[in-house]
């Protein structure tokens, strides 16, 4: 398994293989250094994606250092 990134400005987890920019936000600020995460599926009907201004499904960051 390849080892994740996460945007440092949307905290959006992907995958590193290759990746120089960020797959939602198109930020080159990604990083190695977070802890836990969250599934949105549904952000228009989440609490947490309103927290974390999330409106795309996908896979985030809790804290990102």
């Amino acid at each position: 398994m390849a080892d994740r990134l996460v945007c440092r400005d949307c905290h959006r987890v992907q995958e590193s293989e290759e990746i120089e920019a960020c797959i939602s936000c198109g930020s080159t600020s990604l990083t190695e250094d977070w802890a836990g995460y969250v599934v949105i599926s549904h952000p228009e009907k989440s609490q947490i994606a309103e927290e974390m201004d999330v409106t795309e499904p996908g896979t985030y960051a809790l804290k990102v250092r």
